[in-house]
C-alpha cells in the first residue's frame, strides 16, 4: 500500500486519536445499517416507517440505536412534529449529505460487481462447509 499523506504527523485530527481519516470515516459509519441508513437518507427527509421497509432485515431495536447513534454524530436530524398521531421523520445534515454522498460510489461498485462477488461468497461457503464436515 502507498504511503497516505493523511499520516499522524499531518494531521489536524491526530490529538483525538485518529490517525487517518478513514479510521474518522470509519467510527461515524461503524454498524451494520448505518450506510444504508445513510445511502436511503441522501433523497430526502423519511420517517421512520419508510426507512424500515427500505432496510430489509433490521429489528427494531437496532434500528433505533443507529439512528440515535448517527444524530449524536450530528449526520442526520430528527425532527418531532408533536402531533397525535406521532409525525417524526430523519435527514441529513450538510455533514451527513457530504458523508452519504461517499457511500454512493460504493454502491454502484456492489451493483456492478455483485454476480461475481455472490459467486465468490458462494465458493468461499462452500469451502468452509467442507472443511467443517
Amino acid at each position: 500500500m502507498s504511503e497516505s499523506s493523511d499520516n499522524c504527523e499531518t494531521s489536524p485530527n491526530c490529538g483525538l486519536g485518529y490517525s487517518h481519516g478513514l479510521a474518522v470515516t470509519l467510527r461515524i459509519i461503524a454498524g451494520k445499517w448505518k450506510p444504508l441508513i445513510l445511502y436511503f437518507l441522501l433523497d430526502g427527509p423519511k420517517r421512520y416507517g419508510e426507512l424500515k421497509r427500505a432496510i430489509e432485515g433490521v429489528s427494531d431495536k437496532v434500528l433505533i440505536q443507529q439512528l440515535k447513534e448517527l444524530e449524536a454524530d450530528c449526520v442526520l436530524m430528527r425532527t418531532d412534529y408533536h402531533e397525535v398521531p406521532p409525525r417524526v421523520d430523519y435527514t441529513l445534515t450538510p455533514l451527513g449529505r457530504s458523508l452519504a454522498a461517499a457511500i454512493v460510489p460504493l454502491c454502484t461498485w456492489g451493483t456492478q460487481n455483485m454476480a461475481q462477488v455472490q459467486l465468490i461468497f458462494a465458493g468461499r461457503d462452500a469451502q468452509l462447509a467442507q472443511d467443517a464436515g
